[in-house]
């Protein structure tokens, strides 16, 4: 059970009394964003987590009228089975935009609280990625590195919005990080994440706009 509780929170979960958004950025070019469809990407190393969290997020937004697809469907569960290189990720991203994404929803767990203190978490959020293709190419050893999380009470995640724009240098949107405090089973605590994203991005007028 131990075990089943931490691969699970590798998928980014988190306690409803417990979890809150530490800091956010948005884009001042983008005060409102719409996308046609949403590719969502969960990256942790457990496919049975991230198909959990995919699907919780995917079936949320497309309640709110949001076109969203899960990154272990679209690419059949090869996306992680080996390293990406920069040029790997460049046909990646032709791949989705020839099949109609213009949106891509990244979450990751970023540190543990035994690995890094709080601050140096908070102060790793400066460290933007203007895209989506540097940011995953940089973050990919959450998938091989079985010592990149170790058993903690707290975690640091942090989920990013980017536009698939071919035509504009920064392709970032949104992005948050969210501390994660004794998160409970993993059902629950994905739904509580999700909720939370989504009440964010209609708050900040990101993918469901009125």
């Amino acid at each position: 059970m131990k075990n089943l509780i931490l691969s699970s929170l590798v998928l980014l979960l988190i306690s409803c009394s417990s979890s809150k958004i530490v800091e956010q950025y948005k884009s001042p070019d983008n005060p409102t964003f719409e996308a046609n469809k949403v590719l969502i990407i969960g990256m942790a190393q457990n496919i049975e987590s991230r198909r959990m969290f995919e699907k919780e997020l995917a079936v949320a937004l497309e309640k709110k009228d949001v076109i969203a697809v899960k990154s272990v469907d679209f690419f059949e569960n090869s996306f992680a089975s080996d390293k990406k290189s920069e040029t790997d990720l460049n046909a990646i991203e032709k791949q989705l935009t020839d099949a109609g994404f213009d949106a891509i929803i990244l979450s990751k767990v970023i540190s543990s609280e035994n690995k890094v203190t709080l601050v140096k978490a908070i102060k790793s959020f400066d460290e933007s990625f203007n895209n989506f293709r540097d940011d995953y190419y940089k973050s990919q050893d959450i998938y091989f590195n079985d010592d990149y999380l170790q058993e903690s009470k707290t975690y640091h995640t942090e989920t990013t919005l980017y536009c698939i724009c071919p035509t504009k240098e920064r392709e970032l949107i949104w992005k948050g990080t969210i501390d994660i405090v004794n998160p409970v089973k993993a059902k629950t605590s994905i739904g509580d994440y999700v909720s939370l994203l989504l009440k964010e991005f209609e708050k900040q007028q990101l993918l469901i706009v009125d």
